[in-house]
């Protein structure tokens, strides 16, 4: 019975992988009608279901009630699904103003359904962030009968056990609400999610659970650069100048920022690096401003592609600005492919900080009282006094003047003098002086990719080192001891550090910033960190490990984004939901990181493999009720968000062939005489699963839930 039990497992990871590549070939739509909706799947559920209720008689599970709760909670949520799958309704409908609608389509055959009532939009508006055109909310004022209501992102309205969430909206002022009816299939499907929740809590409690047993004696802790050098640089601001004009603030990228944030990923865009020649990026951005000649024919510009930089004439990875204006011609012909896109685009940005289009720098409101920002050639409104205009149009040719003469003193003091301006202007909108003061510092500590690689070369010294000393003499063993408690320290020093560049992020965007690669890569390196430091009184070779892990994080982290910007969320994505559902998630991949160090070890060590074999089981109980919880909060994010708790998206799918992937080990350990070497075998191969779902899906599978 065991091994139909394990044979099952093994076709739904089966069938739910393979699921996910076809619908990469052959689109969503048609896998959820041709597999995730056929009567075969449905079958497999139910006899998922029906080997957990068999389960639960044949070993009288009612005498070990969390055993009773995990294995029932699977019962009701594959009940809740095909509940939902078999009752519910999904659709959407659009509502025009003023016009009352009671009819909406039905997402499965296009259907119309008729509501018990009819609902009437009043008005739709789009919020935007203070100072910005870029939407905050979308919101829909409706009449329902006699009752006034307002629909917004991650705001539903509820009636008659209908939900109704904010979808899309048209230039006309019409609004499009999903629709969702399932009233039966949430109620069990959460029902299933309390029991499991309820089940992992007395798993965790109960002194007869093979958790607990593993526990004893065990403290509760445990749960717990290359430069490249030129003979002669171009002329630019001096450094304080520079600075100071990386204080004035700018509309940039639908929001009011700095400008040194601006000039950081000016720089980065072109060269591939927030610094140049020794340069910060407001001086680089201030040389193309006030000495254009200078950096006109400077080979800053990085170009991808071998063969593009063949027909430019390029002996090396850059070229300078003058000789893709040379050949404008070239670039034209092929604007689909993507290195003569990426070579278009860095001219393009060149030419919007040479003509001024991209510095957004003067706040005016216009007869409406809206806000907006604008550049010096931009159309200003007609109701801006002369002064004004007047100040607009010449402010940076009378800093030009300036530069020419060699007057900085004066020139900080019209940097400054806009400043002030700016505060005059809007006040109310632009960022408090403390996310100021958060994002300037930000950019200054991540200019450079010096962390990923210090953090690379430290880590695998420390690895080495740790690997070269195991088991060796006493001379070795004091060699063992100093690369301990450097390498702890390293670790401590990391995590603080990433820590603070979270927090920064956090402060400066006005959201926790884990919407990303970049923010999750630096969130598992903190989670692998405060575990490393939690194990290293019991496993010294954790911070070895952890300094290793760290640093293969942060590099992947620089290969998604070596300059992310500081954006607004979307509206949907605003929510707390996510931030805990991100960070429950993130900590099960780096326990189950560190149960695949631990397998690796394993293999090479035989006489310590039941030692690890303990350790390995220690991390993988809390690190599967983690995934576990993790997937139940990202349901209940979407089902508020979406109307739907579950999508068959392929970060879902392979979450959940995750969570299967790693009970396996959990069973096999409660096998007497089981090979030790076939656990820890399985705990290194089994990383693979997670690696397809976080790197694979963003890389290969996309959905809802690839990064950008």
């Amino acid at each position: 019975m065991k091994r139909i039990k394990v044979l099952l497992m093994v076709l739904v990871v089966a069938v739910l992988a393979a699921s996910t590549f076809v619908n990469r070939m052959g689109g969503g739509d048609g896998v959820s009608a041709s597999i995730y909706a056929s009567w075969w799947f449905v079958l497999l559920m139910a006899l998922v279901g029906l080997g957990a209720v068999a389960a639960i008689f044949r070993e009288k599970m009612w005498r070990v009630p969390y055993r009773l709760l995990l294995y029932g909670s699977v019962v009701v949520i594959l009940l809740g699904g095909g509940l939902t799958t078999w009752t519910g309704c999904h659709g959407s409908m659009t509502l025009q103003p003023g016009v009352p609608c009671d009819t909406f389509a039905n997402n499965e055959d296009g259907k119309e359904w008729t509501l018990p009532f009819a609902l009437t939009l009043d008005r739709f508006e789009v919020v935007s962030y203070p100072g910005s055109h870029t939407p905050m909310d979308f919101v829909s004022h409706i009449t329902n009968g006699n009752e006034k209501a307002v629909i917004s992102m991650n705001h539903i309205y509820r009636h008659d056990g209908y939900r109704f969430y904010q979808e899309d909206y048209d230039q006309d002022g019409n609004s499009t609400l999903s629709v969702a009816h399932d009233p039966l299939g949430i109620a069990v499907t959460y029902a299933g999610y309390l029991m499991l929740l309820a089940g992992l809590i007395a798993m965790f409690l109960s002194p007869k659970s093979h958790f607990r047993k593993l526990l004893k004696g065990v403290p509760l802790v445990l749960l717990l650069v290359a430069c490249n050098t030129v003979s002669a640089k171009p002329m630019t601001l001096p450094r304080h100048t520079a600075d100071q004009l990386g204080r004035v603030q700018v509309l940039y990228k639908g929001r009011v920022c700095p400008l040194q944030t601006l000039a950081k990923d000016f720089t980065t865009k072109l060269y591939g690096n927030a610094t140049y020649q020794g340069f910060t990026p407001e001086q680089v951005l201030g040389g193309w401003m006030f000495y254009y000649s200078e950096w006109c024919d400077e080979p800053m510009i990085k170009i991808k592609g071998a063969g593009l930089r063949q027909q430019l004439g390029m002996e090396s990875r850059y070229t300078s600005f003058n000789n893709l204006l040379a050949h404008e011609d070239l670039l034209d012909q092929h604007p689909s492919a993507k290195e003569f896109a990426s070579a278009n685009e860095k001219k393009s940005l060149v030419q919007m900080v040479t003509n001024s289009k991209l510095l957004k720098i003067y706040p005016l409101t216009d007869s409406s009282g809206t806000l907006g920002w604008y550049s010096q050639n931009d159309d200003l409104p007609i109701e801006v006094d002369n002064d004004v205009y007047i100040f607009v149009r010449k402010q940076l040719g009378y800093c030009q003047e300036l530069v020419v003469r060699g007057d900085y003193a004066t020139l900080d003091t019209v940097f400054a003098k806009t400043c002030q301006y700016q505060q005059k202007q809007a006040g109310e909108v632009l960022p408090s002086p403390a996310r100021i003061k958060a994002e300037r510092l930000y950019n200054a500590l991540t200019t450079g990719r010096w962390l990923a690689m210090l953090s690379v070369v430290l880590g695998i010294l420390s690895f080495a080192l740790m690997v070269w000393t195991a088991g060796r003499g006493e001379a070795d063993s004091k060699l063992s001891a100093i690369n301990y408690r450097i390498s702890s320290v390293l670790v401590a020093l990391l995590t603080c550090f990433l820590l603070l560049i979270i927090v920064l992020r956090w402060v400066a965007g006005g959201h926790v910033p884990m919407a990303g690669g970049f923010d999750s890569m630096n969130l598992i390196s903190v989670t692998l960190g405060i575990v490393a430091l939690c194990m290293a009184r019991h496993h010294r070779a954790a911070p070895s490990v952890a300094l290793l892990a760290m640093g293969f994080c942060q590099l992947v982290a620089m290969m998604s984004g070596s300059n992310p910007p500081i954006t607004h969320l979307m509206p949907v994505l605003n929510s707390p939901l996510l931030t805990l559902h991100v960070t429950v998630i993130m900590i099960a991949y780096a326990l189950f990181f560190f149960v695949m160090l631990s397998g690796m070890a394993a293999l090479f060590l035989p006489d310590h493999r039941k030692r690890l074999e303990r350790s390995n089981l220690l991390m993988l109980y809390p690190a599967e009720a983690l995934l576990a919880v993790g997937i139940i909060i990202g349901a209940v994010w979407a089902n508020i968000s979406w109307g739907n708790y579950w999508s068959w998206d392929p970060k879902e799918v392979w979450a959940l062939i995750t969570l299967i992937v790693y009970l396996y080990p959990l069973y096999l350990a409660r096998k007497e005489n089981h090979s030790l070497f076939a656990f820890h075998l399985y705990c290194v191969l089994a990383i693979l699963s997670v690696a397809i779902t976080y790197f694979g899906v963003n890389l290969l599978l996309g959905g809802l839930h690839s990064y950008n």
